[in-house]
């Protein structure tokens, strides 16, 4: 362990926190020389493996996540100039479909209209994986495409729970103020526990962590939020 880990270790008390001490103890313990993004890490009480207790959604940040997102539109006539206004970088359909198929990969985030989904779901080896593939569920499925590009633009953000049950969401940067931060993880927390599957007993929120890129994760006092936010 380095110096500068040992000495970001030292900020962080060996005890859960409310969520806007846990923003400030991050932002003071981060060391990196460049502008780190920063996390939230939520383990679910429930097992993804049963489709009645799958948690995915999306969650609408308020100061948005720091990071340019580049995102793909597939239609065709109309909405295809909608998607262009509404400042979409990639917007196509054939075309693009033959890109990827070819291996190019260069977006954050892709959305089709409901008539090309057919076509597009032949993408799923290539997208799938990334979690690229458009899903009415997130609203990436649409064609009410302006809005929804305007949208993620603006700082909506995905989430989908992962194989051991937890929720990983970018919440900002290290540059951000201590408000922005908080206001931008409360949106995820939110989010989450309003996306509490009905076939969840007990505890839903176990455990929460939030950490810079290169900095010790926060634990964060899990009682405290559910009661908050339930």
């Amino acid at each position: 362990m380095g110096k500068k880990m040992k000495a970001a270790l030292e900020k962080v008390e060996p005890r859960t926190y409310i969520l806007r001490e846990a923003v400030d103890v991050v932002k003071k313990a981060a060391y990196a020389n460049f502008d780190e993004s920063v996390d939230l890490s939520l383990r679910l009480g429930v097992d993804p493996k049963r489709s009645d207790q799958m948690v995915r959604g999306t969650a609408s940040l308020p100061h948005g996540t720091g990071k340019k997102v580049r995102v793909l539109v597939f239609a065709k006539g109309e909405k295809e100039q909608e998607a262009r206004q509404a400042g979409a970088d990639f917007v196509g359909s054939d075309d693009l479909m033959e890109k990827i198929k070819g291996g190019w990969l260069d977006f954050d985030c892709a959305i089709a209209t409901p008539d090309l989904m057919a076509a597009v779901g032949k993408l799923g080896k290539q997208l799938g994986p990334r979690g690229l593939m458009p899903n009415p569920k997130t609203g990436t499925v649409t064609f009410e495409v302006g809005k929804a590009v305007a949208e993620i633009r603006k700082g909506r953000v995905e989430f989908k729970v992962e194989k051991a049950g937890i929720v990983q969401v970018p919440v900002g940067k290290v540059s951000f103020d201590i408000d922005k931060l908080y206001e931008n993880a409360s949106a995820i927390i939110e989010s989450v526990i309003k996306a509490k599957p009905a076939s969840c007993k007990g505890r839903y929120l176990k455990t929460a962590t939030i950490s810079s890129t290169m900095g010790p994760g926060v634990q964060l006092d899990t009682v405290a939020l559910t009661k908050q936010w339930s």
